[in-house]
């Protein structure tokens, strides 16, 4: 009984000390870079378990001002239309991703950009409800402490958008030679288009798919209020 109740208390002080480091990391990453997220990592040991294969890792962080404002334009209309009036979470997608799972046996969509953020920043990419669960707390937290620009900001520098390829920053450089703050509104709707497979996907070598994609993202961004980030 005893040792019960020392395992017990142990399990205790570790949830404590868990739940305070998450605070604090998530108020911290609310004025600091994000230096490196679990993803990134573990793309670099996928790349790095490949025989004659470079680990690749590209990304430079930019604040908003020195991002195009076609770029959270772009995500905004592609990803998550009621970005900035929800609380992180879009209750009708969340349903109908349900009601989907429900007929596929399978775990998928009904994220919003906090909760990707969440996912990106903190988490791993596995499709369970445990995952699941951790990620609805994390966009809480990001929710609570974050600006919905800060949340924005922290998406458009972690996002996986190539090879090795992280952020808009490293997009724009990678696959058009210039910077994020020179990205166009055609170019911004083309990098949102490949966002859910962006390892699939080139958006220098667009499928009809993308392009069909972009084309949409396109007319939204027309249809929707600017979002007002960006430079």
């Amino acid at each position: 009984m005893i040792m019960l109740k020392r395992i017990l208390k142990r399990i205790g002080i570790f949830l404590l000390g868990c739940f305070l480091f998450s605070i604090v990391i998530t108020i911290i990453y609310r004025f600091v870079p994000v230096p490196i997220t679990p993803l990134m990592v573990i793309r670099m040991w996928e790349q790095a378990r490949e025989d004659d294969r470079e680990v690749r890792l590209v990304k430079t962080w930019k604040s908003l001002e020195h991002i195009s404002r076609h770029l959270p334009q772009a995500v905004y209309a592609g990803e998550d239309q009621k970005f900035l009036i929800h609380s992180g979470f879009d209750r009708e997608a969340i349903e109908k991703a349900l009601e989907g799972n429900k007929a596929g046996k399978k775990m998928k969509g009904g994220s919003t950009i906090s909760q990707q953020t969440a996912k990106n920043v903190f988490l791993w990419p596995a499709r369970n409800y445990f995952r699941k669960g951790l990620e609805a707390y994390f966009t809480v937290l990001i929710e609570l402490f974050w600006s919905k620009e800060r949340i924005m900001e922290v998406y458009l520098n972690v996002i996986e958008l190539g090879d090795g390829v992280y952020g808009v920053e490293a997009a724009a450089q990678t696959f058009y030679g210039k910077p994020a703050a020179e990205i166009t509104r055609h170019e911004a709707a083309m990098l949102a288009a490949i966002v859910p497979g962006p390892l699939m996907w080139n958006p220098k070598k667009p499928t009809g798919y993308n392009r069909q994609r972009q084309s949409w993202i396109l007319r939204q961004m027309s249809n929707l209020e600017p979002v007002g980030f960006g430079k």
